[in-house]
C-alpha cells in the first residue's frame, strides 16, 4: 500500500535532466529543428537587392547532381563546401525556399562546432554559454548582411557565402578565446579552418591571422597548433587525392587575381569606411586597452628581454589590446574583398571577454566603466542591424503580393510589393519596344539605372522573363520536335538547367560577372559552348554586362549555332542539326 507521499509528491527530477534543461545544448538542438520543419515547406519571401545572386546555389546544385565537380569541372567564384551542403540539404528538403537553403545549410558545419564550445564553457558558466551561442543563432537564423545596399526593406539574397565565413569566423573567434579543453580546441580549430578554406580563400586568411595571435599569446599551444594545422592539411589532401579539389580551386583563384588586379588600399579603406559605426568604438576601445595596461605590458618587455621563452612571449603579446588590434586587421582584410557580409560579428566572443576581465580585474572603475561601454558600442552595431533590417523585411512584407510564375518551382517563392509588381510588368514592355534606346545605354558602357540589379522591379521582371522563356523553350521543343538537354544562359545566373530538369555545360563558369569572376574563355570553355544545345541572350534591357558576356562566347556560337527571336525578353542561339527526338510528333 501506497503512502500519501508516494502518491501524491511527484518524484525530483534528477540532477542530468535538470543540466540538460539549462543546457544551452538544448536550445541549439530546438533552434535546428524548428529550422528543419521550416524548410519543409515553401515559405515565400520578400525579393530584395541583387536578389539573383544565390541562384547560384541553384545552378551549382543542379551540376553536382549532374556529376560535375566545381573548380574541376566549372570555375567557382568560392569554394565548393557552401555548394554541396546547399546540395545535400536540398535533397532532404525538396520544398525549402531556395534563399532559407543556402543562408541555412552552413549549420551542417558550424551547428556542431559551436556545440564543441558550448560543451566547454558550460562547465564553467553556462550564463557565458548562452552569451556565446544566442548572438551565433542569430547571425545564423537571420539571412541579412549587416549592411545596407539598397533604401527598401527587402531580402539579401547575395552575399551569402561571405555571410558564411563571418559565421565561421564567429565560431573560431569562440573556440580561440573561451575553449581551454585542448582536445576541443584542437577539433573546432581544425573544423572551422577547413570549412573557412572550402568556403572562401580570404576567409582562411582571416582566420589564419586570429588563430596566429592566439598561438603568440600562448592561447593555441604549440602542440594543439600542430595538430590541428596537421588535420586541416590531412583534409586537404584527401580532397586532393580524390578529385583534385584543391589545386582546381587554387587554379580559380589565381585567375581571379589575374582579373582583379585593382590596388588592394583602396578596397580596405572602403571596408574601414563601412564599418566605421562599429570600428570607431573599437578602435576607441584599443587606446583604452593599451592605456589601462600599458604597465603590465612593460613589465612583460623586461622580463621577455632577461629570459626569452614561450612563456614570456605568451605574456607579453596576451593583453586585450593585442587581441582586438589582430582580429579588427583580420576583418577590414576579410571585408576589403566583399559586397555584402555580416562583417566583424567574429569581435563579440572577444568583445564579451574583455568586458568581463575588465570589470572583474581593473583597477579603477572608471576604466572598466569605459571598457564595458565601449565593448557594447562595438558591438551592438551588427546585431541592431539584422535584426532591424530582418524586422523590416518580414513585416514589410505582409503587403506584399506573391510573383505568378508557373514554371520556377521553388524560385517562383517570392513576393513583391504591388506597385513593384507593376511597375516590372510595365518595364519589361518598354525594355522590348524601345530597344534601341537601351542599346545606347550598352553602348556607352552603361547601366539604365545605377542601381539596376538592386532594383526589386529588375529582380521580378527577370523571374517573369524566365518564366515566359521556359514556356517558349517548351513550345519550340515540341514544334520542331526537339529536346535541349544543355542549356547556358549568357547571364550573371543560369536556374534554366534546374528549372528544365536539364543540364548547363561543364567548365562554363558560374556568377558570371565579366568585369570580376569571369576569366577568358579556354579551349575547355569554347568547346562546352559550341556543343551547347541552346545559348540564351536576355535582351529585358539589353547592357553593357551582358554584351560584355556575350562577347566573350559569341566566337563558340557563330559558325554552328543559328540565332532566333525566342520571346519579347530573350534571344537565342540553337545548335545547328539538332535532330528531332524519337517519339516528337511532327
Amino acid at each position: 500500500m501506497h503512502s500519501r507521499t508516494d502518491i501524491d509528491t511527484p518524484a525530483k527530477p534528477t540532477g542530468a535532466v535538470v543540466l540538460l534543461a539549462r543546457s544551452p545544448l538544448l536550445l541549439l538542438a530546438l533552434v535546428l529543428g524548428v529550422l528543419a520543419v521550416l524548410l519543409s515547406f515553401t515559405i515565400p519571401q520578400p525579393i530584395g537587392p541583387m536578389f539573383w545572386d544565390h541562384y547560384l546555389y541553384l545552378d551549382a546544385a543542379n551540376r553536382i547532381r549532374d556529376g560535375q565537380i566545381p573548380s574541376v569541372d566549372f570555375f567557382t567564384p568560392v569554394g565548393a563546401l557552401g555548394y554541396y551542403l546547399f546540395t545535400g540539404l536540398q535533397g532532404i528538403f525538396p520544398h525549402g525556399q531556395p534563399l532559407l537553403l543556402a543562408s541555412w545549410c552552413l549549420l551542417l558545419a558550424t551547428g556542431p562546432l559551436i556545440a564543441l564550445v558550448v560543451v566547454d564553457v558550460q562547465k564553467r558558466s553556462t550564463a557565458l554559454a548562452y552569451a556565446i551561442l544566442l548572438p551565433f543563432l542569430v547571425f545564423s537564423v537571420l539571412p541579412f548582411n549587416t549592411g545596407d545596399f539598397y533604401p527598401y526593406p527587402g531580402s539579401d539574397g547575395f552575399g551569402i557565402y561571405n555571410r558564411q565565413v563571418c559565421q565561421l569566423l564567429y565560431v573560431l573567434a569562440a573556440a580561440l578565446v573561451h575553449v581551454r579543453d585542448r582536445r576541443l580546441l584542437v577539433a573546432t580549430v581544425a573544423g572551422a579552418m577547413a570549412a573557412l578554406f572550402f568556403v572562401k580563400i580570404t576567409g582562411a586568411v582571416a582566420g589564419t591571422l586570429m588563430c596566429l595571435m592566439a598561438f603568440a599569446a600562448g592561447r593555441l599551444p604549440f602542440r594543439s597548433a600542430i595538430a590541428a594545422g596537421l588535420a586541416v592539411i590531412a583534409v586537404l589532401a584527401i580532397v586532393e587525392v580524390a578529385f583534385g579539389g584543391v589545386s582546381a580551386y587554387l587554379a580559380d583563384i589565381l585567375a581571379l587575381l589575374s582579373v582583379n588586379d585593382g590596388s588592394l588600399l583602396p578596397r580596405l579603406l572602403q571596408a574601414a569606411s563601412l564599418n566605421a559605426g562599429l570600428l570607431i568604438p573599437a578602435g576607441l576601445l584599443c587606446l583604452v586597452l593599451f592605456g589601462s595596461h600599458l604597465s603590465f605590458f612593460t613589465q612583460s618587455l623586461r622580463q621577455l628581454g632577461k629570459s626569452p621563452s614561450m612563456a614570456a612571449i605568451g605574456r607579453t603579446f596576451n593583453q586585450p589590446v593585442f587581441w582586438l588590434t589582430a582580429f579588427v586587421v583580420a576583418g577590414i582584410i576579410f571585408e576589403s574583398q566583399n559586397t555584402g557580409s555580416q562583417a566583424f560579428i567574429f569581435l563579440l566572443p572577444l568583445l564579451l571577454k574583455l568586458a568581463i576581465d575588465e570589470v572583474a580585474t581593473a583597477k579603477t572603475r572608471p576604466a572598466a566603466i569605459a571598457v564595458a561601454i565601449l565593448a557594447l558600442a562595438a558591438a551592438l552595431p551588427p546585431v541592431t542591424a539584422v535584426a532591424q533590417k530582418s524586422a523590416r523585411a518580414w513585416i514589410g512584407a505582409v503587403n506584399n503580393v506573391p510573383l505568378e510564375s508557373r514554371n520556377l518551382k521553388t524560385l517562383g517563392a517570392v513576393n513583391v510589393r504591388p506597385i513593384l509588381a507593376l511597375r516590372a510588368e510595365r518595364l519589361r514592355t518598354i525594355y522590348a519596344t524601345e530597344r534601341s534606346a537601351f542599346d545606347a545605354f550598352a553602348k556607352a558602357g552603361e547601366l539604365p539605372s545605377f542601381l539596376l540589379y538592386s532594383d526589386f522591379d529588375f529582380q521580378a521582371g527577370w523571374l517573369m522573363n524566365v518564366d515566359d522563356a521556359i514556356d517558349a523553350l517548351r513550345a519550340y521543343e515540341v514544334s520542331n520536335g526537339l529536346r535541349f538537354e544543355t542549356i547556358f544562359n549568357i547571364d550573371f545566373t543560369n536556374p534554366f538547367p534546374w528549372l528544365m530538369d536539364r543540364s548547363a555545360p561543364r567548365h562554363v563558369a558560374i556568377g558570371a560577372d565579366p568585369f570580376r569572376a569571369i576569366p577568358p574563355p579556354d579551349e575547355d570553355v569554347r568547346a562546352a559552348i559550341a556543343a551547347a544545345d541552346i545559348a540564351l541572350v536576355p535582351t529585358c534591357p539589353v547592357t553593357n554586362v551582358n554584351q560584355t558576356l556575350l562577347s566573350l562566347y559569341l566566337p563558340s556560337l557563330q559558325t554552328g549555332h543559328s540565332r532566333i527571336t525566342l520571346t519579347r525578353c530573350y534571344d537565342a542561339f540553337v545548335r545547328n542539326g539538332l535532330k528531332p527526338t524519337a517519339n516528337a510528333g511532327g
